[in-house]
């Protein structure tokens, strides 16, 4: 299918008035059709009018400014001072516009320079006084460069707010206000976001000049018909959260996958977490420097990595084209953010698939974002462990099918003439598979993953009357099965989620032959606990989590540190899950 800038639907750009050389380089590029921003927002912008347009993240935003920019270049001999200033939330985002400019502007030579930070500031300033047209900039650096006087707006026209709602959330507001007062008063000023909360409206009242208004509405599915972006939410409490999302990820089987945290000890432990269960996931977030995010984003580009486990911030801006899967592996608290969060897929008429794991808790917060999007929010159950072994077998099924496709299998004849002269030809068949299956699948989990109750508010009585709570019986009286280490149900110890607990993690698991029994054996050795004090334990292939009373977290943490298991040193700390 042709497409338009960002990947919009075929359609024709003759009606927008652009010039001749523009519509010429869109013709190469293969772009042909506006999309609902670009049609509306570029008349106005060639008109001269400031603009406040609303519309999502991957609806081609940045050639509904970009085109408009390269229209109003004066022609033959331009100065050395920019003539239009494009202000953007992130590095990666700054990057993206800028080389927007550059393919579409390269008719007319057009000068572009993307000014950020963790990149040296004095070829900035090179570039800078050999002659720019369109500077795209992050507010800090460019705020840095008005301060040392290298940057000059003397001559801008237009001023560019893109994602001006996340350069609000990151704490640019008296950045943007510093920048804005030192542009012409006599300037056109446009404002896109994703969302239009008061913040926005100000800022647009106090710099804006009689805008016109676009708002796109987010895209609305018929009956019957798929959405483009598929939301699903699992309920799930939080000692189950990370095998969940393993459960979950093998079930839908990424592309690739952006799975987001609230804190960047979150994303460093989430990231070891799943590195040790197998998966190949990388962590970002805002202590890293850039060299760091470099190579993340590299690996994530190039197909080395499956998973990118990030904080919102560090994933501001991100565009990865092979992105399918945007997971929030806690619930956003501001509707704001999950429309950010979900932006990342699903971009230019792509289909992506937006997951979101929630605790109980937290079912609230899912009801205030449907309310907010007017969508709903599919709740999903957790597959089960028969339909993992399903998927796989299924998965080990296509990739045998693709290998029978293959015509060089002659020299694999000799093996299966040897093992039919003393087997079934069926048997050999399925030998073959069972052995393809256990190489290339892990084994699936034993037991499934509780499902707790999905309430809604609106259903949930007000308040709960003395025989309600007496048939509330401890979960130990009620029979629940034991936990993944297969102890009984009605051991005493910390319950999971009680007040007073605390996880430690533990860096050694079944790989180096460790048991929940050595892990009891070496606490109650080494500390004041008896086997008794020591709740859950959950014992993975590279690690594993106890449950011990807070107050001896410390002691624990110590002595295991000092301690060996299976002959081992291990390091033992906190866990954040």
């Amino acid at each position: 299918m042709t497409t338009s800038p960002d990947n919009s639907p075929e359609g024709d750009f003759a009606g927008l008035a652009l010039r001749g050389e523009l519509t010429a380089t869109l013709r190469e590029l293969g772009y042909e059709a506006p999309t609902p921003i670009q049609a509306e927002a570029i008349p106005h912008m060639l008109a001269g009018r400031d603009l406040l347009g609303q519309a999502a993240t991957g609806t081609g935003k940045t050639a509904a400014f970009a085109l408009p920019l390269l229209n109003r270049l004066p022609e033959g001999q331009r100065g050395r001072t920019p003539t239009a200033l494009v202000l953007v939330p992130t590095r990666e985002l700054c990057m993206q516009v800028s080389s927007a400019l550059h393919r579409y502007g390269r008719a007319f030579d057009v000068r572009t320079l993307p000014i950020y930070g963790g990149q040296p500031i004095g070829r900035q300033i090179s570039e800078l006084k050999r002659g720019v047209d369109v500077v795209v900039a992050t507010p800090g650096r460019a705020l840095d460069h008005l301060r040392r006087g290298t940057l000059n707006l003397d001559d801008v026209a237009t001023v560019v707010l893109d994602e001006a709602d996340e350069m609000l959330d990151m704490g640019f507001a008296e950045d943007l206000e510093e920048i804005l007062g030192e542009a012409p008063a006599q300037r056109q000023t446009v404002l896109f976001s994703a969302t239009m909360p008061k913040r926005i409206q100000a800022i647009a009242g106090a710099h804006l000049n009689d805008p016109v208004r676009i708002e796109i509405a987010r895209e609305v599915t018929t009956e019957g018909e798929e959405p483009r972006i598929r939301q699903a939410a699992y309920i799930v409490s939080r000692a189950h959260k990370v095998a969940a999302l393993g459960r979950i990820l093998d079930i839908e089987s990424p592309t690739a996958a952006l799975v987001f945290c609230r804190t960047r000890d979150e994303v460093d432990q989430l990231t070891e977490t799943l590195n040790g269960r197998g998966y190949r996931a990388e962590g970002l977030h805002g202590g890293m420097d850039q060299p760091q995010r470099d190579r993340v984003m590299g690996r994530l580009r190039s197909g080395n990595a499956e998973l990118l486990v990030a904080t919102d911030v560090a994933a501001r801006g991100l565009d990865v084209e092979h992105l399918s899967h945007v997971v929030n592996f806690d619930v956003p608290s501001a509707p704001e953010s999950y429309v950010h969060r979900i932006g990342r897929v699903g971009r230019g008429g792509r289909e992506g698939v937006a997951i979101t794991i929630a605790e109980p808790r937290e079912q609230r917060l899912l009801k205030t974002i449907e309310r907010a999007l007017k969508q709903k929010i599919q709740v999903a159950k957790i597959p089960t462990s028969t339909e993992l072994r399903a998927k796989r077998l299924e998965l080990t099924r296509a990739a045998l099918y693709e290998v029978c496709l293959d015509d060089d299998l002659d020299a694999y004849r000799v093996v299966f003439d040897s093992l039919t002269d003393d087997f079934d030809v069926v048997q050999v068949g399925l030998a073959a598979i069972k052995l393809a299956h256990k190489n290339s699948m892990p084994e699936a989990e034993g037991e499934d993953i509780p499902q707790p109750e999905v309430s809604s508010r609106r259903d949930r009585p007000q308040g709960r009357t003395t025989k309600d709570r007496a048939d509330r019986k401890p979960r130990r009286e009620r029979g629940a099965p034991g936990g993944a280490d297969g102890r009984a149900a009605g051991r005493p110890g910390p319950r999971r989620g009680s007040k007073g607990v605390e996880r430690v993690f533990v860096s050694a698991g079944r790989d180096a032959g460790v048991r929940p029994q050595d892990l009891v054996g070496a606490i109650a050795n080494e500390t004041g606990l008896s086997g008794r004090d020591i709740g859950s334990i959950q014992v993975s292939d590279r690690f594993a989590i106890v449950e011990v009373p807070s107050g001896a977290a410390r002691e624990v943490i110590t002595a295991l540190n000092r301690t060996r298991l299976k002959g081992n040193r291990v390091k033992a700390r906190r866990d954040k899950f």
